[in-house]
């Protein structure tokens, strides 16, 4: 019985932090039930998804994150763009450019 409310504990607290980086909660649930103390250091220890940087695809404009590498709106692959034509993710940008 100890142990289901430890691993409760784990889960939950798991989520909450997931939810708080912008992923989803549930499945982060499951994750930090299944793997109390990993899915915890895990989820710690990833990023949040508004501080990926992103880029402009060449064909059609569309915005994306830098790890995509096939675009989403023309099917168009994305290579590594130059340094000056990536720009920062939402959690870094300055007021003035949002």
């Amino acid at each position: 019985m100890a142990f289901l409310v430890i691993v409760l504990c784990f889960a939950l607290a798991t989520a909450i932090i997931a939810r708080a980086k912008g992923s989803s909660f549930w499945i982060w649930f499951v994750i930090g039930g299944c793997a109390p103390g990993l899915g915890l250091i895990a989820i710690i220890l990833s990023r949040r998804e508004q501080a990926e940087p992103e880029r402009r695809c060449p064909n059609c404009g569309k915005v994306l994150k830098l790890y995509v590498q096939v675009c989403t709106r023309c099917g168009a692959d994305l290579y590594l763009p130059e340094p000056s034509e990536v720009r920062p993710g939402p959690d870094f940008r300055s007021p003035q450019a949002r």
